[in-house]
C-alpha cells in the first residue's frame, strides 16, 4: 500500500527557509515520478516541482531558483528545500507520487494520484 506522510511546516518570516520531507512507505521514491503540489487558501491544486527516476528535476516559474526537491534514497524520503519564503507561497503542501513511472515530469497535478496528508506552511511577518 502507498503511503505518504508530510512534516517540516510551520510558519516562518518572508526571506526565511523550510525544509518538508516526506516519508513514503509501500514503494520506492528512487524508481517513481515523484512530486511537491500546493494549494492556497481558496485556489486549486498547484504542482511545485517534480522529480522523475531518472533524478531530472522540474519546477514551476514562481519557485525556481528558491525551491530545490531532492530524495534520499536510504530514508526512502522526498524532500523540498524552500528558500526566500514568499507570503504568495501560504499553502497546504503535498507530498504525491504518479501512478506510473515515466520519463516525463508532468505539471498537472492530475497526474500525481498518490498524495499525503499535506502540511501546512504560513509565510508572514
Amino acid at each position: 500500500e502507498v503511503r505518504l506522510v508530510e512534516s517540516g511546516g510551520g510558519w516562518v518570516q518572508p526571506g526565511g527557509s523550510l525544509r518538508l520531507s516526506c516519508a513514503a512507505t509501500g514503494f520506492f521514491v528512487s524508481g517513481s515520478n515523484m512530486a511537491w503540489l500546493r494549494q492556497a487558501p481558496g485556489k486549486g491544486l498547484e504542482w511545485v516541482s517534480g522529480v522523475n527516476s531518472g533524478a531530472n528535476t522540474r519546477y514551476a516559474d514562481s519557485v525556481a531558483g528558491r525551491f530545490r526537491i531532492s530524495r534520499d534514497h536510504a530514508k526512502n524520503t522526498l524532500d523540498l528545500q524552500m528558500n526566500n519564503l514568499k507570503p504568495e507561497d501560504t499553502a497546504i503542501y503535498y507530498c504525491a507520487k504518479a501512478e506510473r513511472r515515466t520519463g516525463l515530469i508532468p505539471s498537472s497535478p492530475e497526474n500525481y494520484v498518490y498524495r499525503g496528508q499535506g502540511t501546512q506552511v504560513t509565510v508572514s511577518s
